[in-house]
């Protein structure tokens, strides 16, 4: 890397449903260097369930952190404790998440009403965590909070605990009467708050999230002044727009990025051993439909990628026609 930049200059949000350890293995054939992240996980769940399955992953998705969600730190302190020996380079306390189920638990977003807590879970985190960076991601706050004030106390007091590094999500989160879904849409960005969240914390690295659609938005929040930005949905749904350029722009790596072809052989053969392995179909190549969008051809590719997900090894086979249709396309990188 050319700029020397941390992985976190550029990284694939949490996202729930999405960023499971097949999706980050598809993300990692794009891109070299972006950090990608787990969905969350809460702390409950390693401590209480099958802690091996929920901590897999690949070794190829590393840089990878792990995000945790939870409000007793006596419980986060064992979840990141877990994630440290299982090799994770990160671990992240979710302070962003809006939905009735995080609600119940009073934490996700509803962490940002009790910045002290939010602070005590950082520190027991920071202490069991041996020596990995613990991270937050949070909103500019939630309800009837006033952002700057809010999210000035929330970020004191995580730093204090110790945390060197905050994820911005530029909206507020309303915990009662939007869904989750309409609370990544209707909350208004406030890219401002975060702005001056930077000169009251100029010790802090601050990554900014929400709305970043394209690598260009991502290198002008950079520009900025922002130690990071984070792309969510975007790069879910147009993996290669974003991430086959990540490592060149963001990264200065001279690599040629692979083709978006040999990408989906390559996850082709990653589906056959984890079918083979007892698995199903449908968990990986639902990941893949958006790999070829914008592309001629690319609603084909979805209609192949729907008819075949619930199929067995033969149905992975003639996928493979598809994708031959791609390669002699000059369109495609």
């Amino acid at each position: 890397m050319t700029d020397d930049r941390e992985p976190y200059t550029l990284s694939v949000a949490p996202m729930m449903d999405w960023t499971d350890r097949h999706c980050r293995f598809f993300h990692r054939l794009m891109t070299r260097h972006t950090l990608l992240y787990t969905e969350m996980i809460t702390a409950k769940a390693l401590i209480h369930g099958d802690r091996a399955s929920l901590l897999a992953f690949h070794p190829a998705e590393h840089p990878l952190a792990l995000q945790l969600g939870g409000s007793i730190p006596s419980e986060l302190g064992q979840a990141a404790a877990f994630g440290a020996q299982a090799g994770y380079d990160e671990i992240n306390l979710n302070a962003g998440c809006p939905s009735e189920r995080v609600q119940s638990g009073y934490f996700g977003a509803a962490l940002m009403k009790e910045p002290l807590l939010a602070g005590e879970c950082a520190r027991a985190m920071i202490e069991s965590s041996l020596g990995t960076e613990v991270t937050v991601k949070c909103r500019i706050g939630v309800d009837d909070q006033v952002p700057i004030d809010a999210l000035a106390e929330f970020i004191q007091s995580v730093g204090s605990a110790g945390v060197k590094r905050v994820a911005i999500h530029a909206r507020k989160a309303w915990l009662k009467g939007l869904s989750p879904k309409e609370n990544r849409e209707i909350p208004p960005l406030d890219y401002g708050v975060a702005d001056r969240m930077r000169n009251y914390f100029p010790e802090l690295k601050l990554v900014v999230n929400g709305g970043i659609g394209s690598l260009e938005t991502a290198e002008e929040f950079l520009e900025r002044g922002f130690s990071g930005a984070m792309i969510g949905r975007a790069a879910y749904r147009s993996p290669g727009d974003i991430l086959l350029e990540a490592d060149r722009r963001i990264f200065g790596s001279a690599n040629k990025p692979p083709r978006r072809t040999e990408i989906a052989r390559t996850m082709l053969s990653y589906a056959e051993g984890h079918v083979a392995a007892g698995g199903r179909l449908s968990q990986v190549l639902r990941h893949l439909a958006g790999l070829f969008n914008g592309i001629p051809g690319s609603r084909h590719w979805k209609r192949c990628l729907a008819e075949k997900s619930e199929g067995d090894l033969s149905k992975i086979r003639s996928l493979d026609k598809a994708i031959g249709s791609f390669e002699m396309n000059p369109e495609l990188i």
